[in-house]
């Protein structure tokens, strides 16, 4: 993965390159951003470009040894950490990432680099409920894995990607080492919720923040697989919101059922909120919990999108509105229910729900709640 491959960025992959060509690489690097920002293949990238002996112009060679190596993500001095699971575990029994090794090299050939979690779990077949973790076996492993010396080049990497899926035992075994790491080793932490980090560890780390895709760069994208039409592809790229993998799935139309399931919840709990029903609200929040937690966040983010067209458009800020056919109907309709003095309620009451369900709550007390929160705001008005 040589930078050129990585799509935007390109300030931040220049300042990347520039650094390790001052001798200025930090042993700890924490790489934060979401997944279809493209933070995993960045933080190759920069390995790839450390490690590569012709690295010229700002970027690897790609045609050394080394570029091919870690291109199959198989270089003998680099080694990659994920969090890991399976069901119908033995007791006592010890899972890590080497064990998944060949099919996350497979689903890394697949995407590009750039997937989600839930995408990783449902590679793993964990079901609707069960997670990766990453435990204190992981971290054991970790640290026999870098006290040898390096066989190729000159540095030894370690990316553990998602580092806040680790226990309390595993964190505090990570820490240990980069409070006093060997030298010549580079760990990077690639993480999309570094708040969830133990601060002791985010300390220890230089932050590499990687930002959303720029819309123009998105636009290009978008055009260059097929939309001709310019307003289109502007709305995808505004709609994508930095995001390669939902402007993936923009492009290939196979969110549009999804989409409009989560909008007609939706609907469902505005209609019922002002009607103050709370026996359908109930009901309702059966429906939403019967969701795969990725559907169950997907949704609380598509309200939030929604809740914020509604309240541009009662703004009277429709012109930069980025809503079409039966959302646009809807929310014009809508619209006058939001406003400044619900708006900020709302988007409190959705960030509690994904919080709750990224903590592994109960589905029916959590929708059954946040119905209920809604409600008592929107049919007041």
């Amino acid at each position: 993965m040589r930078f050129q491959d990585i799509i935007g960025h390109n300030e931040l992959k220049s300042r990347l390159a520039a650094q390790i060509d001052a001798g200025r690489v930090s042993h700890a690097q924490l790489f934060t951003g979401k997944a279809g920002f493209g933070t995993l293949p960045l933080a190759l990238a920069y390995v790839q470009y450390l490690f590569c002996p012709h690295r010229h112009d700002g970027d690897s060679c790609g045609e050394c040894p080394s570029c091919r190596q870690l291109s199959e993500l198989a270089h003998p001095d680099l080694h990659m950490v994920f969090p890991v699971n399976k069901r119908e575990k033995r007791s006592g029994e010890a899972v890590t990432s080497d064990m998944f090794l060949a099919s996350w090299r497979e689903l890394w050939r697949e995407r590009g680099g750039i997937f989600t979690a839930e995408e990783w779990y449902d590679r793993l077949d964990l079901g609707k409920t069960m997670k990766g973790m990453i435990n204190a076996k992981e971290s054991e492993e970790i640290v026999r894995k870098l006290s040898f010396k390096s066989y190729s080049s000159e540095y030894k990497a370690m990316i553990i990607w998602l580092p806040e899926m680790m226990n309390q035992e595993a964190a505090n075994k990570i820490l240990k080492i980069l409070e006093e790491p060997w030298d010549k080793t580079l760990f990077i932490l690639v993480s999309e919720h570094p708040e969830r980090l133990l601060s002791t560890i985010v300390s220890r780390t230089q932050e590499v923040c990687v930002p959303r895709i720029d819309p123009t760069t998105l636009q290009h994208i978008a055009h260059a697989r097929g939309i001709d039409d310019e307003h289109q592809a502007r709305n995808m790229a505004r709609l994508a919101e930095g995001s390669l993998l939902e402007l993936g799935e923009l492009l290939r139309g196979s969110t549009d059922e999804a989409r409009h399931q989560y909008f007609e919840l939706f609907c469902q709990l505005m209609r019922m909120s002002y009607q103050d029903n709370h026996l359908q609200l109930f009901e309702w929040a059966d429906e939403v919990s019967a969701l795969t937690r990725e559907g169950q966040r997907q949704f609380l983010l598509n309200s939030v999108r929604l809740l914020r067209e509604s309240y541009m458009l009662n703004a009277g800020l429709g012109s930069i509105s980025y809503l079409w056919g039966e959302e646009a109907e809807f929310c014009k309709k809508f619209s006058p229910y939001i406003n400044s003095l619900n708006i900020e309620y709302l988007v409190q009451e959705i960030e509690l729900a994904m919080l709750q369900i990224a903590q592994n709550g109960a589905p029916r007390i959590i929708f059954t709640h946040f119905a209920l929160a809604v409600s008592k705001v929107i049919n007041r008005l």
